[in-house]
């Protein structure tokens, strides 16, 4: 639980030419990778996007606050979500120019061939492991999973 900070200006465009966030455009956007939002409260003040309520896991958790908070207008995700099932929290990266995924992996990971760890944990919001873009927050999960040499991830 917290506050989350985000680039105001970079992000999804969801509120057309008003540029105010709108909860009714937040869940449809959340809804329209794949998340629930049943159970969840949002409310908008300005440019910050408060959610609260109950998520099954970690996982599903983060990235609902990255759905709310990657999204132009938005500067900041008030977190009160609980989880039934509790985990290590991830990291979380901001795009700056000049990054791809494998120059992130080799920070976090020290290996730049696990990018599709941090391409798979921001599933769906990623559809491409080449198109981020400066001012996008990523999640970067605690510890990423070995994959065995020569063996080929199906994207």
């Amino acid at each position: 639980m917290g506050l989350l900070s985000f680039m105001k200006n970079a992000g999804e465009k969801l509120f057309g030419t008003e540029a105010k966030a709108n909860v009714e455009a937040i869940k449809k956007y959340i809804q329209a990778q794949g998340l629930s939002t049943e159970g969840l409260e949002f409310s908008v003040d300005g440019d910050k996007v408060k959610v609260s309520g109950k998520v099954a896991d970690q996982e599903t958790k983060e990235k609902i606050i990255l759905c709310c908070g990657n999204v132009q207008g938005v500067e900041s995700v008030e977190d009160n979500i609980t989880v039934t099932k509790p985990a290590d929290e991830s990291q979380y990266h901001t795009v700056v120019s000049g990054d791809t995924l494998s120059k992130i992996s080799q920070r976090y990971y020290g290996d730049a061939k696990k990018y599709n760890v941090i391409f798979d944990a921001n599933r769906p919001m990623l559809s491409n492991p080449d198109k981020i873009y400066p001012g996008q927050k990523l999640r970067i999960p605690a510890q990423g999973p070995t994959q065995r040499p020569g063996a080929e991830k199906t994207l």
